[in-house]
């Protein structure tokens, strides 16, 4: 079992910044990848951004491009996702998972990321 714990959620203007974080405990030494998804009311959960655990490789979703950055402490089995240049459109509960080789068996609770324009 892995355990996720995100924070970092919260309430910002147009053009503003927020980091995420997700601190992963239990079997990290099971960890294949980590991704963050969002989900805004009424819509889809869409990918956001992955990064390896090993090695550090990253991939990002068209939309946030730019202006997203995905990134890992391994030492404290923590994954966070640096939002810049917020959207009224980035408006959603963001959630991180882990792949651990097997699909994202394992998610966070949530975290709430308001933009106002």
């Amino acid at each position: 079992q892995v355990q996720l714990v995100e924070s970092g959620g919260g309430l910002v203007q147009a053009g503003g910044s927020l980091r995420l974080s997700c601190a992963a405990s239990g079997r990290t030494f099971s960890i294949y990848a980590m991704k963050w998804f969002r989900q805004a009311p009424g819509k889809e959960r869409e990918s956001v951004a992955i990064i390896r655990w090993s090695g550090g490789s990253t991939h990002y979703a068209d939309f946030v491009k730019g202006r997203f950055t995905i990134s890992r402490d391994n030492a404290k089995n923590t994954v966070y996702l640096q939002m810049n240049s917020l959207k009224p459109e980035d408006t959603a509960v963001y959630y991180c998972a882990v792949d651990s080789g097997t699909g994202y068996d394992y998610w966070g609770q949530g975290t709430q990321v308001t933009v106002s324009s």
